[in-house]
């Protein structure tokens, strides 16, 4: 079994201090060429997002990816494709994830339940700002 790897909640709005920190997840993700990221590791979250310019840069075109998909919340208006690439988080071996791609760019890399969490496991600890990632068993 891998040993788990800790991260540090990261500011999102530094004027807020404390409470403005979140579990964002240093990543990279690949397709083609690589882009190094963060993702909010968000278990609230159904699906795992993508915005508009980070799809670009990775080497998707949006007039090829036909499979849409349906977004919520905040998103609900908000087009979206599904992608699948790989990711590399910390020392674990890459990992495909399942991705929304969004048409904005008003939304950061998102984490969710397919197919993040079902692909690592997570503690977060709050209270001491850090959180806990392990690739599934």
């Amino acid at each position: 079994m891998s040993v788990p790897q800790r991260f540090a909640y990261v500011p999102r709005d530094p004027s807020l201090g404390n409470a403005s920190l979140a579990p964002m997840l240093p990543l990279t993700l690949i397709k083609g060429q690589s882009v190094e990221t963060f993702g909010l590791v968000d278990s609230g979250a159904a699906i795992n997002v993508l915005p508009y310019s980070l799809g670009v840069q990775l080497g998707f075109d949006w007039g090829q990816e036909t499979r849409s998909v349906e977004l919520s919340g905040n998103l609900a208006t908000v087009e979206a494709r599904v992608v699948v690439l790989s990711a590399v988080v910390g020392s674990f071996p890459p990992v495909r994830l399942a991705f929304a791609w969004a048409q904005t760019d008003a939304v950061s890399v998102i984490l969710g339940q397919v197919n993040f969490f079902l692909e690592f496991d997570v503690c977060f600890f709050r209270s001491q700002s850090q959180f806990e990632v392990r690739p599934k068993p």
